[in-house]
């Protein structure tokens, strides 16, 4: 069987993309290097998934091949593995993959360029107030959890005959620091806090059907 694309073509390629989007391999690389075909492989491996996510991302009708190989090896163009990439990212922030789909469906089904570009403004609008709630929150988490890491390490030196839970609320070392993060206050409490070992799961009273304590 004989393949319907070009032969000649490229080496397999190996990382996935630089700070500006743009596949590491193929900076500087020419418009013939931009214009080759990619194996699913190297679709995973450029994007930084797994060949079963892949051809997911084909089964769903998101990835189109353009061929395959004499093999029966599935090709892509360039704008696939810019599409994978997208849709990547995408997922990684959070968007459902339905979401995904009306947002690269957007031109095909609108009757006009300014409906389809108002359908992409609204949608990716209300994903970006997520990603702007989720960044406030994930930075104000890796703030703390910094400071957690910064101050546990004066606890490294706790251990053997020297340790026992019930003694973070009298260490010296976290007594010491005015205003702990608020994970090492949970983790380490050293005042107010739960103490060790005060209630365990099969201790816990018995609740009847109506709620109250037997």
């Amino acid at each position: 069987m004989r393949s319907n694309l070009p032969a000649g073509r490229p080496a397999p390629l190996k990382s996935r993309v630089s700070p500006e989007g743009e596949p590491v391999d193929l900076e500087d690389s020419g418009p013939r290097r931009r214009d080759r075909w990619y194996t699913t492989g190297e679709m995973a491996r450029l994007s930084d998934n797994t060949l079963r996510t892949v051809r997911f991302y084909e089964e769903a009708g998101i990835l189109r091949p353009v061929g395959r190989t004499e093999g029966g090896h599935r090709l892509f163009e360039r704008p696939e593995l810019d599409r994978l990439l997208l849709v990547t990212d995408l997922r990684e922030a959070g968007m459902s993959l339905e979401d995904i789909r009306k947002l690269l469906d957007a031109r095909d089904q609108a009757s006009s360029g300014a409906e389809a570009a108002r359908t992409v403004v609204a949608s990716l609008r209300r994903h970006m107030d997520d990603l702007n709630r989720k960044l406030e929150v994930l930075t104000r988490l890796r703030e703390d959890l910094g400071k957690t890491v910064e101050t546990a390490v004066d606890v490294l030196g706790c251990e053997g005959h020297k340790f026992a839970p019930e003694n973070c609320a009298t260490c010296a070392k976290l007594q010491a620091s005015r205003s702990l993060p608020r994970a090492m206050r949970v983790l380490f409490p050293t005042g107010g806090g739960r103490s060790v070992g005060a209630a365990k799961l099969g201790d816990a009273p018995a609740v009847a059907s109506d709620g109250r304590r037997r």
